[in-house]
C-alpha cells in the first residue's frame, strides 16, 4: 500500500492513471498530454508500474498501458477499512465520553 500511496501522491501520476483508466494508451500517447519530456513521463510510468496501479501489454515494439483496476480496488478497500476503523474508534470514544458525562 505504501508504494501505491507514494505513486498517487504525485499529480502527474494521478493524471496518467486517469488517462489510462478507460482505455489503454501507448507511452507516446500519454506523453503527448504533458509539457514534459518522454523520459520524464517514462519515469512516472515506471513508478506506476512498480506500484502495480498500472499494467502494461506489449504488442511487437509497442507498449500499451492501462489501469490495474483490481489493484486499485484493493487499495480502495484497504483505505475504506482504515476509514471505517477510525470512525468506529471515534464513535466508541464519543459514546464513552457521553456515558462519563451522564454518570456525573
Amino acid at each position: 500500500m505504501d508504494a501505491q500511496l507514494h505513486a498517487l501522491s504525485d499529480a502527474t501520476r494521478r493524471r496518467i492513471l486517469t488517462m489510462v483508466w478507460r482505455e489503454e494508451r501507448t507511452a507516446g500517447e500519454i506523453a503527448a498530454g504533458f509539457a514534459m519530456s518522454r523520459p520524464s513521463v517514462s519515469q512516472h510510468l515506471s513508478v506506476l508500474l512498480e506500484s502495480k496501479l498500472v499494467a502494461v501489454r506489449r504488442a511487437k515494439t509497442r507498449r500499451f498501458y492501462r489501469a490495474n483496476r483490481e489493484a486499485i480496488e484493493r487499495l480502495r478497500s484497504e483505505l475504506e477499512a482504515l476509514w471505517d476503523n477510525s470512525l468506529d474508534a471515534l464513535k466508541a470514544q464519543t459514546e464513552a465520553a457521553e456515558r462519563g458525562k451522564s454518570g456525573r
